[in-house]
């Protein structure tokens, strides 16, 4: 609204509002398609062999910028792009293009924040055609910044089996696959600036304003807003998908997404909870409260008034490790750290779990969910109700696969053939009949028609290894 309509708006009063309501709606579109025309932001080179990449504690001009600088920005703009190379568990390095963005995202009090994503584009020019986005959120499952994709997928980053990032390593083979296939990548640190694992709603903004800053960052050659886009994650990194997926109608209407798929899903974390509590997963679901904390000021005071010293004590050292948190107090009853009788149902946690549950809206997008039926670290039961509620609504377009043979990690392995050939049908406009699609598998990886990709895989890890650059065509 520029300076002269909104003078003439003041002798008018009829027409101050139509032009206040005209601003709006120009700060929103803003905040979408308005940033693609946004002058390009300049990419500093990648550190030259050998020098390590600094851990992200280390590196906070470009992880943590300026507040000032951060709440200059639109949800989703860039604010600094540099190139990385990227290597296969740390060491082997991989002849691909790559580049680092810090954005402006927002976090669940409305707040300006700071995030990274890690983006990679095929070699080659796709035959002309407008290039695909694949957003991979991995499990990152950790209350530290060094255990970000951003820093392990780096050449020469301490390697995960040190870090205990084991996850993210070797779950690269897939966005890899997918770079291979012509996709261009981004793989967000979606728990944010301070870690905050498991806050869902967090992770679903970050997400989404990652996809924003991939489609604005010009050498990445995608057609801004008009970019088909598929979102996929596992157990950590499906608590980002699912919520993005949520979240998309409301907070990036202006984003073409086009499909969702996310596996080893946890709806509710009460229910993990109560499952993990005097089991082997306990030490890494009492991790991800902690990092929930980290988000929501009142689970903080709360658990700094009513958790006992032993799990006080526990804060530190989880908050300071990768996936090695999770050997840390197996077994223990997380209930049972609270001086409250029922502590998953006291006001204060009530609020909070309620926040960060699913269900709140149905995806707007064909959404692809599965589950281990014995899972012994998401529980099957809640994504069953999660499921029931989304196709309750007419609009729903679900398909839910239960697999009966596999567990939280097996199925980890086994799905993520599955993923990429769903995917590549939403992108090709495959169409998904409206309503649920709801069964039962004895295994993801018996199905025949994903055996061809698991050589693809192969083929593209190995090309990669030998330096042959990937998604050249």
């Amino acid at each position: 609204m520029s300076v002269t309509s909104f003078r003439a708006a003041r002798r008018r009063p009829g027409s101050m509002i139509i032009c206040l309501v005209a601003a709006c709606v120009a700060a929103v579109v803003h905040s979408g398609a308005a940033l693609a025309d946004a002058p390009p932001v300049p990419v500093q080179p990648a550190l030259p062999f050998p020098v390590p990449p600094s851990p992200p504690e280390f590196d906070p001009a470009f992880y943590n910028p300026p507040a000032d600088v951060v709440a200059s920005k639109q949800p989703g703009e860039i604010i600094a792009a540099r190139e990385v190379h990227l290597g296969f568990y740390s060491i082997v390095p991989l002849n691909i293009d790559a580049w680092q963005l810090s954005f402006r995202s927002t976090n669940t009090r409305g707040e300006p924040i700071a995030a990274v994503t890690t983006v990679m584009k095929p070699r080659g020019d796709n035959g002309g055609q407008p290039r695909n986005l694949l957003s991979y959120q991995f499990p990152e499952d950790s209350n530290a910044q060094y255990c970000a994709p951003s820093y392990a997928l780096q050449q020469a980053s301490i390697p995960g089996q040190i870090t205990g990032q084991f996850d993210i390593p070797f779950e690269f083979v897939l966005p890899l696959t997918a770079l291979g296939t012509g996709w261009a990548v981004a793989m967000p640190d979606h728990e944010g600036p301070n870690s905050a694992f498991a806050a869902g709603p967090l992770e679903g903004r970050i997400t989404l304003d990652g996809i924003r800053a991939a489609e604005d960052f010009q050498p990445m050659g995608l057609p801004g807003r008009d970019t088909k886009v598929g979102m996929a994650g596992y157990s950590g990194g499906a608590m980002a998908t699912d919520h993005a997926a949520e979240l998309h109608a409301s907070y990036a209407p202006d984003l073409n997404i086009v499909g969702a798929m996310a596996g080893g899903n946890q709806p509710d974390l009460r229910d993990t909870i109560a499952l993990a509590s005097n089991n082997l997963g306990s030490g890494l679901i009492l991790s991800g409260m902690f990092g929930v904390a980290r988000e929501y000021p009142e689970l903080d005071a709360y658990i700094q008034q009513h958790m006992n010293a032993f799990g006080k004590a526990m804060i530190g050292p989880k908050n300071a490790l990768c996936l090695w948190s999770a050997a840390i107090v197996p077994f223990v009853n997380i209930t049972g750290l609270f001086d409250t009788p029922d502590p998953m149902h006291d006001r204060v946690l009530t609020k909070v779990f309620d926040e960060i549950s699913l269900g709140h809206s149905t995806p707007d997008m064909p959404e692809f969910l599965y589950q281990s039926n014995p899972d012994e670290f998401a529980p099957v039961g809640p994504v069953n109700r999660l499921v029931d509620k989304y196709c309750a609504d007419p609009k729903a377009r679900v398909q839910y696969v239960r697999d009966n043979f596999s567990e939280h990690i097996t199925l980890e392995i086994d799905s993520l053939p599955r993923v990429l050939l769903w995917m590549k049908d939403r992108f090709d406009g495959v169409p998904v009949p409206g309503g649920c699609d709801i069964h039962q598998e004895g295994s993801m990886a018996l199905d025949p028609a994903t055996w061809p990709v698991w050589l693809q895989g192969v083929n593209t890890l190995l090309g990669g290894i030998l330096q042959q650059p990937i998604g050249s065509r």
